[in-house]
């Protein structure tokens, strides 16, 4: 079965938006592979370190809330 990592991404943003908290951070309890694709497609800063939160780009966010609407939103 082939999979759509794309999807699993944008999945996975708008989950994380879900956790938003400080206005740009959301807690980072994700795959490391998809933090990994997240970060690689600038959606999110670097996730490797201690803290226990990513911290969105500008881009990131703004298609975070985006998806967020689209995908779980009535």
């Amino acid at each position: 079965m082939a999979i759509n990592e794309d999807k699993i991404d944008d999945a996975a943003l708008a989950l994380l938006y879900l956790t938003l908290h400080d206005g740009y951070r959301a807690w980072k309890g994700m795959d490391w592979d998809v933090l990994g694709r997240l970060y690689d497609k600038g959606m999110i800063h670097d996730p490797v370190g201690k803290v226990k939160s990513v911290v969105f780009t500008p881009e990131g966010l703004d298609r975070a809330k985006a998806l967020f609407t689209e995908l779980f939103e009535e």
